[in-house]
């Protein structure tokens, strides 16, 4: 039986925080940049993470779901997070993408993530790993992980 992985979009897939606060310092009467149109599917990709799913993809034993909470506040976020999908990493991860505001309704082995909580991380009943945190501060971290624990130990 394959185990499952779910990789998280904001500031683990996607520059999320970067983006925001770039508008946010010129301009600062917008509260709430990723309410705006084009928000989400302008997004930069985080350094290494498109590499990552591609290695991640390429382990046997494995699937890799995209699992991330929209802004119910914006609508537009359902699509554009589908377009980005598509645009950096193609159709096979669209149908691998899934949007909930709870993930801790999903079940599965691993969720990489860069909160500990807030969106049903902390219900997540397989491993949670802390992206961006001192153990897994980026996605070198993260495939030096799953390599180790599986492709190194023959799993």
């Amino acid at each position: 039986m394959s185990k499952i992985i779910y990789v998280d979009m904001d500031d683990v897939l996607c520059q999320f925080s970067a983006r925001s606060q770039a508008i946010k310092s010129k301009y600062p009467e917008v509260p709430y940049p990723q309410s705006h149109y084009g928000f989400f599917s302008g997004l930069e990709p985080m350094p290494g993470a498109l590499e990552a799913m591609e290695k991640l993809n390429s382990l046997e034993g494995f699937e890799i779901y995209i699992l991330t909470a929209p802004s119910i506040w914006n609508p537009l976020c359902y699509t554009e997070k589908r377009v980005w999908v598509e645009k950096h990493l193609g159709m096979r991860m669209v149908n691998k993408l899934i949007i909930s505001p709870n993930k801790g309704l999903n079940k599965g082995d691993y969720l990489i993530d860069d909160h500990l909580e807030g969106r049903g991380q902390e219900r997540f009943e397989g491993k949670l790993l802390h992206f961006g945190s001192n153990v897994f501060p980026d996605w070198k971290s993260v495939i030096s992980y799953f390599q180790a624990k599986y492709v190194l130990a023959g799993a």
